[in-house]
């Protein structure tokens, strides 16, 4: 069979092979630092193996040779034959690139393209190692060596060899006999009888057992002879675990795609009767999870929001009845919709180590390309958030991290002098704060220094001396957000052209998120991110300018307070409110928002501020009616209004209207620029 034959099985190789991939780019990395570490060695020797046997079953030809070569060369890892070395992991980590890129090609249903000739003979080389590697609890002929003589694919004799060897009884000698005079194969019933005796139990006939996936790898492990299997393996030699079957004839119709036929070992068959009895108690067990499309996750989610934009019209209608049992329904209603409305949210959250899983990798090879030793800490991995904020944030949290390596940590020379130890680190950690999440970048490499943010402002143009002057601290370090902003002298691969923490900032504002900056010079520096944990539903403070209803998003506005405009002032033709001693510009949302001109000024009334906070920027906007706090469900603008300066969405009110989402970055970059 081809990969594109059985959809299922493709799609149930994509899962699994997904999850192992991810999991290896962080195991390798983590080797390197711990090289001694057996389970890690193991681990990822089974990692290899897992891959390289659905890709076979699936005749997956050339991720297979990638994988079986790179799992020759960690079972020698593992069984002491080579040692871990930095110049090793870079061609492993190679390995593991050819492998992701072939796994997104069948992804896109397309077939793998084989790796290059010189990384096979390079991952060759390194299997091979020393020549001593044969020992007394290994096979006469070791499975690296029988690479060079064979081919990866088990025949139908040396599986009729298998069989027999197994059964000591000579039962399924015969019977694979019997039928090996037919055309080489057995059948279900005689296969599920073979499992039966590598458990250790009994077939039933009338209610034959059942053993998971899981189990049966299990089974697999100890016929292949794993170093946790120390029974004499038996004389002849079968293929190797990875075997790719030819055809049809050499599987099992219910095999599924990680399972591979393997050699036999003489013991096999006299398994512990209890490990098996506690293997079939828990293949009984009920299933507790179940995969579904997110799709129809965000089908449900959408039908939610629908409910709760229902909930807050019946709240509304409730709270002007005097009608008590009218009143006690709604407000019961309220209480389910909110508590289903967060379950909801809840199937659709992913922990943040989905996005902190590839950091271990960038760094290791960022600062070997720097020729810098640096040690990345994570925390809060489990730290869930809305699966489409965790795809969001990868790109910008890459760029800053690399940005931490590059700009942030010293090179180790350096570091001495300053007495600091030689390797640089970075935490990079996520919780939860209330209804948002706190990222934060910490490092303790060169900081910064605000006057030379200043000066850097100054001679790229972006202010005048007597501007960069006035900057705070924190405003200081927000220069490194601005278009064509660098403290880079020279231009590399890696930085230097001042075009990424500009496209940072104005991804995590199009999150509603923002990011704060603190440094210190010759300490290091912290950037905090903080954004909501869902998008679907976002609270707001609903306002009115004119006849208009408008939401603002609740996470932009810091303060509300009502004042006399008459006591503004007018500072270089902008008015401006003081606050706290700082002066802040105001804005009248009816002239950017209304197309009613008249009595727009209107200075010597009494009018509803409202500051927002965009980073380090904050403005006052007079608005002419506060309606309050509501939950509004996040509905995209038709496409005559899409792109819309402004605007970033649309949802429908509690009194049943239709209100416009305000992005007040995009309004201040329109309006107030």
């Amino acid at each position: 069979m081809s990969f594109f034959d059985d959809e299922e099985i493709l799609e149930d190789f994509l899962v699994e092979a997904g999850e192992i991939l991810e999991q290896l780019s962080e195991q390798l990395v983590q080797l390197e630092k711990q090289p001694d570490d057996k389970a890690l060695l193991n681990a990822i020797f089974r990692g290899f193996h897992t891959v390289k046997g659905g890709a076979g079953f699936l005749q997956l030809n050339a991720m297979v040779d990638c994988c079986h070569v790179t799992e020759n060369l960690f079972d020698n890892l593992r069984n002491g034959h080579r040692k871990v070395t930095s110049e090793l992991m870079d061609i492993v980590l190679q390995a593991l690139d050819c492998v992701n890129e072939m796994f997104a090609q069948v992804k896109e249903r397309q077939p793998p393209q084989p790796v290059s000739a010189e990384l096979l003979a390079a991952l060759e080389a390194l299997a091979k190692g020393e020549d001593d590697v044969a020992a007394a609890s290994i096979a006469s002929v070791s499975e690296s060596d029988m690479t060079d003589e064979m081919t990866d694919e088990m025949t139908d004799e040396e599986f009729d060899e298998l069989l027999a060897a197994l059964d000591s009884a000579d039962v399924a000698a015969e019977s694979s006999g019997d039928h090996a005079g037919s055309n080489g194969e057995i059948t279900d019933d005689e296969f599920e009888a073979l499992l039966d005796q590598l458990q250790g139990s009994a077939a039933d006939e009338s209610e034959p057992d059942e053993i998971t996936d899981e189990e049966f790898e299990t089974l697999l492990d100890q016929l292949q002879g794993k170093p946790a299997d120390t029974s004499p393996v038996a004389d002849k030699p079968a293929a190797s675990a990875g075997t790719r079957p030819s055809g049809a004839n050499s599987q099992s119709s219910s095999a599924k795609p990680h399972l591979q036929a393997v050699p036999s070992t003489a013991s096999a068959n006299k398994a512990p009767a209890e490990p098996a009895a506690q293997a079939a108690r828990e293949s009984s067990a009920p299933e507790t999870t179940v995969r579904v499309d997110t799709r129809r996750l965000d089908e449900i989610m959408n039908m939610v929001g629908e409910l709760v934009l229902v909930r807050n019209r019946l709240v509304r209608i409730g709270s002007t009845s005097a009608d008590e049992i009218l009143s006690k329904a709604v407000a019961n209603l309220d209480l389910v919709t909110a508590d289903l409305q967060s379950s909801v949210m809840k199937t659709r959250m992913q922990p943040i180590k989905k996005v902190f899983g590839r950091f271990p990798r960038v760094v290791r090879d960022l600062a070997r390309s720097l020729r810098k030793e640096v040690v990345l800490e994570l925390l809060g991995e489990e730290t869930d958030l809305d699966k489409n904020l965790v795809e969001a944030l990868a790109d910008p949290l890459v760029h800053l991290v690399r940005n931490s390596v590059d700009h942030g940590i010293e090179l180790p020379d350096l570091r001495l002098e300053r007495g600091k130890p030689r390797q640089g680190t970075i935490l990079l950690s996520a919780e939860q704060e209330g209804d948002h999440i706190l990222l934060t970048i910490n490092d303790d490499g060169n900081g910064m220094d605000p006057d030379m943010l200043r000066r850097k402002a100054v001679e790229k143009g972006l202010m005048d001396r007597d501007a960069a002057e006035r900057l705070s601290r924190s405003e200081c370090f927000d220069l490194i957000f601005a278009p064509g902003f660098s403290t880079k002298t020279e231009v590399s691969d890696v930085s230097g052209r001042g075009v990424g923490m500009d496209v940072v900032k104005t991804k995590i504002t199009q999150l509603n998120g923002s990011v704060a900056i603190e440094s210190t010079p010759g300490k290091g520096t912290r950037i905090a991110i903080k954004v909501p944990l869902t998008l679907a539903i976002m609270p707001t403070l609903m306002i009115m300018v004119g006849e208009q209803t408008f939401a603002l998003p609740l996470a932009s506005v810091s303060e509300i307070f009502n004042m006399d405009l008459s006591s503004t002032h007018v500072v270089d033709g902008q008015q401006v409110v003081t606050v706290r001693d700082k002066a802040l510009p105001l804005f009248h949302l009816r002239r950017w928002l209304s197309r009613d001109d008249a009595d727009t000024a209107r200075l010597s009334a009494d009018a509803n501020v409202v500051i927002v906070s965009v980073g380090a920027q904050r403005v006052g906007f007079v608005v002419d009616t506060l309606i309050g706090q509501e939950e509004v469900v996040i509905k995209p603008l038709g496409r005559m209004l899409h792109g819309t300066p402004g605007m970033a969405g649309a949802t429908i009110t509690g009194d049943g209207r239709i209100a416009v989402i305000l992005d007040v970055p995009g309004l201040l970059k329109c309006y107030a620029a």
